[in-house]
């Protein structure tokens, strides 16, 4: 180990997830613990935050819940400030929380599932930050990750609204990164490939053909466990990470790559 540098990458850091109650920030939240930070997580389904809650909390860690929609700035604002009352700061923030959408041609996409991919993906992630930054400027710092897609940095069909609001998260990432960095706080981006989360479970369901597509389309032929996506997170809000700034990781088994 380094002389001075802890043994867990977020020691005594206060971490707050969103779209905590599933899949990669469900992981995350497990994995932010297991790394020394005191977790914050936010959803909107209450039921799963709980049971969540009270795993972490019994195998001795610090976890809260706030029951929110990161859509709503108010709600974002609530989340931040239960944070920073709890355990006195944020220092680090996943931004996870997104919605896919059902495969349709561009032009029969209608404009409420259009809506409701932009708001979540996009105006969720700006809710997210807008509220974070502030309280991380008055701890002096921290770090931001927000969860794209190999979708924000690559193009397939029938899936315009979800590639649009995924490059869109990655324009915010290097835009928040450019203003804060010198201010010390660190905005970076992951791309997961295929995950076996919520949304990649219901798509595998209703085209059961396409993981074979899947396992065949990257040079590492499997799809990933949420937590190794959530370890990537944990990587990049960590002091270990500290000259990383408004970059996009790819965690998608070199699916980019071909």
């Amino acid at each position: 180990m380094t002389p001075g540098r802890s043994e867990t990458l977020l020691a005594g850091k206060s971490a707050l997830i969103t779209g905590a109650s599933a899949g990669i920030g469900a992981a995350a939240a497990r994995v932010f613990c297991r790394e020394g930070a005191s977790v914050t997580l936010v959803a909107r389904r209450e039921h799963e935050l709980a049971q969540l809650t009270k795993e972490l909390q019994a195998a001795g860690h610090r976890a809260q819940y706030v029951v929110a929609d990161v859509r709503r700035s108010e709600d974002m604002a609530r989340a931040v400030d239960a944070a920073v009352r709890a355990y006195g700061r944020l220092d680090a923030a996943f931004n996870n929380a997104g919605v896919g959408t059902t495969p349709k041609p561009l032009h029969l996409l209608d404009e409420d599932a259009y809506d409701q991919v932009m708001d979540t993906n996009v105006r969720g992630v700006w809710n997210a930050m807008r509220h974070e930054i502030p309280a991380m400027l008055t701890a002096g710092g921290g770090a931001i990750v927000n969860n794209s897609s190999t979708a924000g940095l690559v193009a397939t069909p029938v899936s315009a609204s979800y590639i649009a609001s995924k490059h869109a998260v990655l324009g915010l990432t290097k835009a928040a990164a450019c203003e804060y960095a010198p201010q010390g706080i660190r905005v970076n981006a992951i791309a997961p490939g295929s995950t076996r989360s919520e949304m990649i479970g219901a798509w595998l369901r209703e085209n059961p053909e396409m993981e074979e597509v899947l396992l065949r389309s990257a040079p590492l032929p499997r799809i990933a466990a949420p937590d190794e996506i959530a370890e990537s997170a944990a990587w990049l809000c960590s002091d270990r990470a500290s000259f990383v700034v408004g970059a996009t990781v790819a965690v998608d088994g070199g699916w980019t790559t071909r």
